[in-house]
């Protein structure tokens, strides 16, 4: 079952709970924190089995036209049955609901590391397509790529 969450508490639960359960996504704790904490004032989908939630996305506001795929994570177990591609479809009828024209999302670049090239192709494969790469946005072991789509 796909849902909108709304209680600030049952965010940051959702949010801990799938991102430290992914650590070679979300390894550095500092940022993991920072998306947590940010998830209370964000547009929360997540995706529950059993009322256990088995992936989230946030949605975050960032120009009057613009919303970004701030953050996204499903478990592992989970991956490759569709759960991520649910989850986006809810979020994209949401934002196109709050009359956003555009959706972005910011991941490393494809080459760098496994993980993250399994990322950039799910990101390819709902329609993205690649707006700009920003090498220096995070630091030079983690060149920003940054995708988008209109909605």
């Amino acid at each position: 079952m796909i849902r909108i969450v709304d209680d600030i508490e049952e965010k940051q639960r959702i949010a801990r709970s799938i991102l430290t359960a992914l650590p070679e996504w979300f390894g550095i704790p500092e940022s993991t924190e920072n998306y947590i904490r940010e998830s209370a004032n964000e547009i929360m989908v997540a995706s529950f089995e059993e009322e256990k939630a088995n992936g989230f996305l946030c949605l975050k506001e960032t120009g009057k036209d613009t919303v970004e795929l701030a953050v996204m994570g499903v478990l592992k177990t989970h991956h490759r049955k569709g759960i991520g591609r649910d989850m986006f479809d809810k979020a994209t009828r949401i934002a196109a609901e709050h009359s956003y024209s555009f959706i972005q999302v910011k991941t490393v670049q494809m080459g760098k590391y496994p993980e993250y090239d399994e990322t950039n192709r799910f990101y390819l494969s709902l329609g993205f397509k690649e707006f700009e790469l920003m090498p220096n946005l995070w630091d030079k072991w983690n060149p920003c790529q940054i995708y988008v789509m209109s909605l």
